[in-house]
């Protein structure tokens, strides 16, 4: 290959042909140079699902650009190159270029790991702000001066004003309420959710089925299966998929995007997580198509700004606190919680229904909704005590659209509060009562969620309360849980030790509930 300007450097979740990077592409001098590296699979984990997805997205992407007349240099599994670290200092070492232009990495580990080839090899770098965000890059951080005590509304009313989304000619929120939260927690009752449409799948091209071969060979012992894998890998497969939800589920999006139900997995949720963080969708795209389906009588309004509100603002967020914090991240336990994860969210062996159900759809589909999410898998990690990093590494490896920037404040601070508060404003504690009461998993368990203690205790209940008794203080200091500590310190003492005993026999042997 002749001498070559700049490498273009583009990661697994940079598949958009809208960034900066390509503003100074000279196509007669520079090469694209992307990499499949066995280590990002394994250190940290990547389930089969989530493998496989970044993987067929990346060929494709790479396919796309070839056809255009680009040159690139892919590194590919059967290459069997180890980490990004090895694949750049080879191509470094072999191409010389000038220089390397990468957009910011959504992981500040990978931006370091290549930061340290570089420098070694004496190449400059110039890393790239990420524009497919709504927020500007420094955005954030100059918003975030105004206050002592960050919170997720306030960004999201900072981003409608200035944006001028769902709102009105006065310059109010449409509607006259910034969130319709009452609205959006309903559950489906003894009934169970309508009958809906199959969500839009994608079968597998010749592409995908390479990659689940090359998955299946080089990383055979990744968790998940492959059985059933249909998620969108090309950006008009993502327009798709973006259709189908607007046509068939934004509707009922509001009103039941907290629900839940056995063997419904899909239900109303949009399932374009993936897609958007991969960048083959625009989360503008995505907000425009929804609030047109308002202005155009399709859906309520209900549901069209609770929908937007977890791009536009939760999204955006989580962002920000990633990278204003990108530091500290790893070493966060506020609660001082020790324990190891459970075994079963590895096999999805276990009684507790909730558990079997979500994270058995985990494993077949690498999927869970954000209910699912923070209050089952991520609830039961919290009252059990789960090491926070233990969890994050779960949560990293087996769900398709985790990536580090959204995945790390997710897990850390919103689901385990190892943050002490930065992210929300206290633990989200809850009993089985509450899985009850949003889903009909309890009807499927052998465990009874109004009992704390004896045999058929639910063990969410038992540890709920369990929760409550190690952090009163805490607890105590927290206007908003308050009366859950109230209502502890007013239980019979006799109740209390049977509880103490309770969480004990799960914390010594989970794998038995």
């Amino acid at each position: 290959m002749d001498t070559i300007g700049t490498l273009h450097l583009i990661l697994g979740d940079q598949l958009n042909r809208d960034s900066l990077l390509w503003q100074q592409f000279d196509p007669a001098h520079d090469v694209v140079w992307m990499a499949e590296v066995s280590e990002e699979s394994q250190h940290p984990l990547s389930s089969k699902q989530r493998t496989v997805l970044f993987l067929s997205a990346m060929r494709h992407f790479a396919e796309q650009l070839e056809s255009d007349g680009l040159r690139v240099i892919y590194f590919r599994l059967d290459d069997q190159i180890t980490s990004f670290s090895e694949a750049l200092n080879r191509s470094l070492q072999q191409l010389r270029p000038k220089q390397i232009r990468c957009v910011l990495p959504g992981d500040y580990r990978v931006q370091q790991q290549l930061q340290r080839v570089a420098d070694q090899c004496k190449t400059p770098v110039h890393w790239l702000g990420d524009h497919h965000f709504i927020a500007k890059p420094g955005e954030f951080s100059q918003w975030l001066k105004g206050y002592k005590q960050p919170r997720m509304e306030y960004w999201y009313r900072y981003l409608r004003k200035s944006r001028q989304l769902l709102m009105d000619e006065h310059n109010k929120p449409c509607g006259g309420q910034w969130n319709f939260d009452k609205s959006n927690r309903k559950s489906f009752g003894k009934t169970g959710p309508s009958l809906l449409p199959p969500p839009v799948e994608f079968e597998t091209d010749t592409v995908t089925q390479a990659v689940i071969a090359d998955v299946e060979r080089y990383l055979p012992k990744l968790p998940g299966t492959l059985d059933h894998f249909h998620w969108p890998v090309t950006r008009a497969q993502s327009l798709h998929a973006l259709q189908d939800f607007i046509e068939h589920r934004l509707p009922l999006f509001g009103d039941y995007q907290d629900a839940m139900w056995t063997g419904q997995p899909w239900l109303y949720h949009a399932r374009l997580s993936s897609s958007l963080n991969l960048k083959l969708l625009h989360p503008m795209e995505v907000i425009d198509a929804a609030i047109s389906a308002w202005r155009d009588g399709h859906a309520p309004l209900n549901a069209v700004e609770g929908f937007v509100r977890q791009i536009l603002g939760w999204r955006e967020y989580v962002r920000g606190l990633y990278w204003h914090h990108r530091k500290q991240w790893p070493e966060m336990n506020a609660l001082d919680a020790d324990r190891a994860l459970p075994p079963f969210y590895w096999d999805g062996e276990t009684r507790m229904a909730c558990l079997q159900q979500s994270i058995g759809q985990v494993l077949e589909y690498g999927y869970g909704h954000h209910i699912q999410r923070l209050m089952v898998t991520g609830l039961f990690a919290l009252l059990f005590g789960v090491k926070p990093d233990q969890i994050h590494q779960w949560y990293l490896a087996m769900y398709v659209d985790a990536v580090a920037w959204v995945e790390v404040p997710n897990t850390l601070g919103m689901s385990q509060y190892a943050d002490g508060g930065i992210v929300g404003s206290k633990p989200y504690i809850a009993s089985g009562a509450y899985i009850n009461r949003m889903s009909d998993y309890c009807s499927h368990c052998p465990y009874n969620p109004s009992k704390a203690s004896g045999e058929h205790a639910c063990p969410f209940t038992s540890l709920y309360w369990g929760f409550i008794d190690r952090h009163q203080e805490l607890i105590a200091g927290n206007p908003r849980l308050g009366m859950q500590l109230i209502n502890w310190q007013n239980k019979p003492e006799e109740e209390k030790v049977l509880i103490r005993q309770r969480c004990e026999n799960i914390w010594q042997d989970p794998d038995r509930f």
